[in-house]
């Protein structure tokens, strides 16, 4: 844009001149700003005809002109953010942005939060890192998950704080009698965000896409056929029944995206613009749920917020605060909830050919070691775990202190940062037992395959749990690489035949209590120790209303509003 272009110059002028009265001349201005002689005359009238510097020139041959700049360059960035930011012009605002990253987050911070601008209720969010690519079959962060969820339907969908599936791209569903054959009954007039219309056909290609990625294959292992009987109507057929199917299909592996654009999908929002410093959403106008109140969602990215904020902004990544600067005093917690989610301590027992003696020790160390209460305090966004879901005990671990650990073992530890704590923290308790640990830090925060796993005896990892926690844990174990790393091939042919009977359990009490079981018998085998659950927190300003958090600890975007601006 051209006055981008001309805060650009400006900004040159201003870092030779300041705000001091000097004495130039045109060529010399024109050679500081890379332009003839005449277009720089044009421009000093420009600049002096909008008040950003005086310029008095002399008459006769070498004589000097007088010019001083008369407004910061900081100062022009923050009238000219707030003018585009009131048009809804976001991509000007991003521009005008990135000519100052230093200062980004101080140019930002007044326009964070909730907002009326252009009559459209508009919420901004600082955040502190960038953010990956929105592509379903690829995303590994929380924040992303989040928002794919946001931008993609599924046949199902789970709304906040109810665990059992409801339709969404789908009206209904009917499942046979014997459980084999599922029909999902599509809804009339979907559209995609581009506007263009939704068909069956589309979700038939996406499915299939879908049943051929590694990452979301497991979800579909049991599907015999996928077929369209009918222009409104997907058949599913099993080979053997499977009654978490509608739970599955709501789930991120199973989100529905344009079988020929990954990133276009159906959800209540639209992805309009993706840059380094900017995530817009914008409101899809044609979503066939109820729409939300908000019409615009920013992320506006700032990388260095985390580490130099003092305002509690960004404290941690299971901590949010809505708001601009000035908010912050006033903003408070709206809503506060323990993860269902946790972060775990794996033994893999396939490498490590550690005793059953051995592992009861190392656990039994790694609980009543005081590791996990010192981080606890430290951190204060955590909690040590007492249980894997609410009603599914951790069970106690006791073994002969004076049984050798072995020699030597290798830990591999993704973020977070606390499980890095907890890695140093383990190899100090260890080193007192005679036992080397060697610590490699993995920047993925999802294992990517079994590879990664096989060269480790210990794994520190978080798992996500969504709005489903029973159904979450089941397609964790089909689903997370971690399981094909760290079981041997007798006890993952077992484990499928115990997902395969329990799938087919009808009654939910039922088919919750023998997964139970068998998470329990996990737990007692030693393979899998949950450590810690976040304590995950929203705080806004008393004007934001509507938050709610979901499982995974964001709020969820189509329940929040403003309440309009008054004059």
């Amino acid at each position: 844009m051209r006055i981008i272009h001309r805060l650009t110059q400006y900004q040159r002028l201003y870092q030779k001149f300041g705000d001091n009265l000097a004495a130039t001349t045109v060529g010399e201005v024109a050679g500081l700003l890379f332009c003839s002689e005449r277009h720089a005359r044009t421009l000093i009238q420009q600049l002096q005809a909008n008040d950003w510097l005086s310029w008095h020139s002399q008459v006769g041959r070498g004589k000097r002109a007088q010019l001083q700049c008369l407004k910061s360059p900081d100062t022009l960035r923050a009238t000219y953010l707030q003018v585009f930011l009131e048009q809804g012009d976001s991509q000007a605002a991003l521009e005008l942005a990135q000519l100052a990253p230093d200062r980004l987050q101080a140019l930002l911070n007044p326009h964070m939060g909730g907002q009326w601008q252009a009559d459209s209720p508009i919420l901004r969010i600082p955040y502190y890192r960038t953010l990956e690519p929105l592509n379903p079959l690829t995303a590994t962060g929380r924040a992303e998950q989040h928002l794919i969820y946001t931008l993609h339907a599924g046949l199902t969908r789970f709304n906040t704080g109810d665990p059992q599936p409801k339709p969404d791209l789908a009206h209904h569903w009917q499942v046979s009698d014997d459980g084999l054959t599922w029909r999902f009954f599509l809804r009339s007039q979907l559209r995609w965000h581009n506007g263009e219309r939704l068909h069956g056909q589309q979700l038939l290609q996406t499915l299939m896409l879908l049943r051929g990625n590694a990452r979301s294959q497991p979800s579909f292992a049991n599907i015999l056929t996928i077929t369209l009987p009918h222009a409104l109507c997907l058949q599913f057929t099993l080979y053997q029944p499977d009654y978490w199917l509608a739970h599955r299909l709501a789930d991120l592996p199973c989100r529905l995206f344009h079988p020929d654009h990954p990133l276009l999908g159906a959800g209540p929002f639209k992805l309009a613009t993706f840059e380094q410093h900017l995530v817009r959403l914008e409101q899809h106008e044609f979503y066939h749920l109820q729409h939300p109140y908000l019409e615009i969602i920013e992320y506006w990215i700032t990388p260095n917020l985390m580490e130099h904020s003092a305002d509690g902004s960004c404290q941690h990544p299971v901590r949010i605060t809505i708001g601009q600067e000035e908010d912050f005093p006033l903003a408070r917690p709206v809503q506060r909830s323990m993860s269902l989610g946790f972060c775990y301590l794996a033994i893999n027992q396939h490498r490590s050919d550690m005793t059953s003696q051995q592992i009861a020790k190392l656990l039994m160390l790694v609980q009543t070691s005081g590791i996990l209460e010192e981080l606890s305090i430290r951190r204060g966004v955590i909690t040590p775990s007492n249980e894997m879901l609410p009603g599914w005990p951790i069970p106690q671990f006791k073994a002969d202190e004076d049984s050798p650990l072995p020699a030597h073992l290798i830990l591999i530890y993704q973020p977070p940062m606390e499980l890095k704590s907890v890695a140093e923290q383990l190899k100090t308790v260890l080193a007192a037992q005679g036992c080397i640990l060697e610590i490699r830090a993995s920047d993925d925060k999802q294992w990517k395959d079994a590879r990664q796993i096989e060269n480790a005896d210990l794994l520190l990892a978080d798992h996500l749990v969504g709005e489903s926690p029973e159904a979450a844990m089941e397609s964790w174990l089909r689903l997370d690489p971690l399981w094909r790393g760290i079981l041997s091939p007798l006890q993952r042919e077992q484990q499928q035949n115990t997902l395969a009977h329990i799938q087919q359990i009808e009654l939910a009490p039922e088919r919750f209590r023998q997964l139970r079981e068998h998470y329990n018998n996990l737990m007692l085998s030693g393979l899998i120790l949950p450590l810690f659950n976040y304590q995950y927190q929203v705080n806004a300003p008393p004007r934001i209303n509507g938050v709610t958090l979901t499982a995974y600890g964001w709020f969820d975007f189509s329940q929040a509003w403003l309440p309009p601006t008054t004059t």
